[in-house]
């Protein structure tokens, strides 16, 4: 099982938009992710504030600004 998490931040209408990819396609996929808001961890905040939302997939980055739902599938079915 892949370790699926979303970096957010506050008010970010491209975080909106990801939210509901990445619930929708892990939900067919019957697995989880989880969010995590980079204004409340300054390490996050300075290395992705121009980036967010980013998905990780294991700890990697594997997508960011937009996330692609096809491209998400493919991801977690490997």
């Amino acid at each position: 099982m892949h370790q699926i998490q979303l970096l957010v931040r506050e008010g970010c209408h491209l975080c909106h938009a990801a939210r509901a990819t990445v619930a929708e396609v892990t939900g067919r996929l019957n697995m989880e992710f989880s969010e995590l808001d980079i204004d409340q961890h300054p390490e996050l905040l300075a290395k992705h504030h121009e980036e967010v939302p980013v998905l990780l997939i294991d700890g990697a980055v594997r997508d960011f600004w937009h996330i692609d739902a096809q491209r998400l599938e493919r991801l977690l079915r490997s």
